[in-house]
């Protein structure tokens, strides 16, 4: 592990000296292979990302698919259960609001219909 001699970069600063041993080199592709490589690189991330996150809420094991369709249908009971409350209030509002209308109109009918 020898140390070069100390040179000056052209500004005539001196060079602290680096160890023999280390050695840079550059690798040169051709741009086709790079994307590729790239690519490979990504998916492979991109399957590394997923997987632990499946690991992570529990979702990896042999039964995940059935989960995963489990927790499908449980949302979609979930909405469907949203919608028909939210129909439900809008016609319980409605049926009330006729129920006000006739109550007011046979009260009044009764008060302008003559004596009895």
């Amino acid at each position: 592990m020898g140390i070069q001699p100390s040179e000056n970069d052209p500004s005539g600063a001196p060079v602290p000296p680096r160890p023999s041993t280390e050695r840079r080199t550059m690798v040169t592709l051709p741009h086709e292979e790079f994307e590729e490589l790239l690519e490979r690189a990504a998916e492979r991330g991109a399957e590394r990302g997923a997987k632990a996150a499946l690991h992570q809420v529990g979702l990896d094991g042999e039964d995940a698919a059935h989960d995963i369709r489990e927790l499908r249908s449980l949302l979609d009971a979930f909405n469907e259960a949203k919608k028909t409350a939210g129909l439900t209030v809008i016609r319980m509002v409605i049926t009330g609001l006729v129920m006000a209308l006739l109550t007011g109109t046979l009260i009044k009918l009764k008060l302008f219909g003559g004596a009895q």
